[in-house]
């Protein structure tokens, strides 16, 4: 329905890409996700090897495949992975919305890469998908994330008290949400 054929569309903005996850992405991803400073904030056990990452982009191209799951890589200056981003899960019947998920090498934080990403995600899941809401779930203490969905015009709408489970226990999320009327109106 929201594929192009089986396939994940590419979205271009001014000074990235975003394109389907391959499994030759692999090695950059890798190093993204397996960044302490990105690691900590997955809520997910941290990849050992770019073996498991290829396993892991393997499985969120079959949920795209399946369209339960929407992920992109991010290409950005000499056509380097710098991150993903993508609808972590939508539901259409009754509630057209979807949730957010993004990473970002911090070689790349602070140069509006994730905003500009984001907004190709957006206007997709808005206009082609036919979201109307766009939820975002942030760690409390995610200062950056916060910070992020702020500047995308997201509205904090309270605490989800010991939403997930990780590691350490259960930990609490904020949830965010974007409305397609916002998104229009900026």
């Amino acid at each position: 329905m929201y594929l192009c054929n089986g396939v994940t569309p590419i979205l271009i903005g001014r000074r990235l890409r975003l394109c389907a996850m391959t499994t030759e992405h692999a090695s950059a991803l890798f190093q993204v996700w397996s960044h302490p400073e990105v690691a900590h904030w997955l809520g997910a056990p941290a990849l050992s090897s770019i073996e498991e990452t290829k396993q892991l982009i393997d499985l969120l191209s079959q949920m795209a495949q399946e369209e339960e799951s929407l992920r992109w890589s991010i290409i950005g200056p000499g056509e380097e992975v710098i991150g993903s981003c993508g609808y972590n899960h939508w539901q259409l019947q009754g509630a057209y919305r979807g949730e957010i998920g993004c990473d970002l090498s911090p070689a790349f934080w602070g140069h509006g890469y994730m905003k500009e990403a984001l907004g190709l995600v957006f206007d997709f899941g808005f206009n082609i998908m036919g979201l109307n809401r766009i939820e975002a779930l942030c760690h409390p203490d995610n200062i950056r994330a916060e910070r992020l969905v702020y500047t995308l015009g997201f509205q904090k709408e309270g605490v989800l008290r010991q939403y997930k489970q990780v590691a350490s226990g259960f930990q609490d999320a904020t949830l965010h949400a974007l409305l397609r009327e916002e998104w229009q109106s900026t």
